[in-house]
């Protein structure tokens, strides 16, 4: 099963969880989907916002353990990794030709968090593989690249006798200013205060026509138009809109099977355009 779902900050600072209420109930239809498919392990396509990967930043990436940090109103945790399967995933991609990166003891943020949160309940209700794929520092994989990572990830996955689910996190439109800038090692003082300086201008920066190409070419498995999405993502939608690698690598690694979205809603106070697609 793919769910592919955008992740942002500002939904968990809306405590009182009154805006987003379209893109809430796709995410908590996606949720009572996921509980149904009841996986066995899920393998989580996520972008790093310069945190884990500063000086050396892999294209891709398998934890082979990893914890989340701190954040916003959340303790620290640990993520329950399953070791053996996401070494024979790193080896397997490096048989395929895939110069894959392995890392241990990895701290991940909302990227990897939020969804296993919305999706699952939890961060160590269900063994988890992280897989990590650039979006945030230049040069970035190009769609073709994307396309094809995924699909042997989703060749090794295959071979598994396990119920698997496939998350893509991230995107889509919204250029959050941290990553306007090319600074790769600030810190969390110094990118609050870059994200508050520029939140203005940033609410102004959802493109919804860019978004629902997106999603459209999901739902239909559209090749070229994803390629061609992924290649201009940053031009035409921010540079968060990077992040749509993920749901590109996610959808390949099922198979190519349509994506379709359960919501999509723009949510300035987010600085973002929200959506969450499932395959089934």
């Amino acid at each position: 099963m793919v769910v592919c779902a955008s992740h942002s900050p500002g939904m968990e600072r809306d405590t009182e969880r009154r805006l987003g209420l379209d893109f809430r109930g796709g995410l908590a239809e996606a949720a009572e989907r996921v509980a149904r498919f009841d996986p066995d392990v899920v393998v989580v396509f996520g972008g790093d916002h310069r945190r884990a990967f500063r000086h050396v930043v892999p294209t891709f990436a398998v934890a082979l353990s990893a914890s989340i940090l701190a954040e916003g109103g959340h303790q620290a945790g640990e993520l329950t990794v399953p070791s053996t399967t996401a070494r024979d995933l790193a080896e397997h991609l490096l048989v395929e030709g895939v110069d894959i990166a392995v890392c241990r003891d990895i701290s991940l943020d909302h990227a990897f968090a939020q969804p296993l949160r919305d999706l699952l309940g939890g961060l160590d209700t269900i063994p988890a593989i992280p897989v990590a794929v650039n979006c945030a520092t230049a040069p970035l994989p190009t769609g073709r690249r994307v396309l094809d990572f995924g699909a042997a990830v989703g060749r090794f996955l295959e071979r598994l006798d396990q119920r698997i689910l496939l998350i893509g996190t991230g995107g889509l439109s919204h250029s959050p200013p941290s990553l306007e800038v090319d600074t790769y090692d600030i810190s969390d003082e110094e990118r609050a205060r870059i994200i508050a300086e520029g939140m203005a201008e940033a609410r102004t920066k959802i493109r919804p026509e860019w978004d629902n190409e997106v999603l459209d070419a999901m739902a239909s498995w559209d090749v070229d138009a994803l390629v061609r999405l992924v290649d201009t993502a940053h031009a035409r939608a921010g540079a968060g809109a990077n992040e749509v690698r993920t749901w590109v690598a996610a959808g390949a690694a099922g198979g190519g099977r349509p994506v379709t979205p359960l919501s999509y809603q723009p949510v300035p106070e987010w600085i973002t355009g929200m959506a969450v697609a499932t395959s089934a």
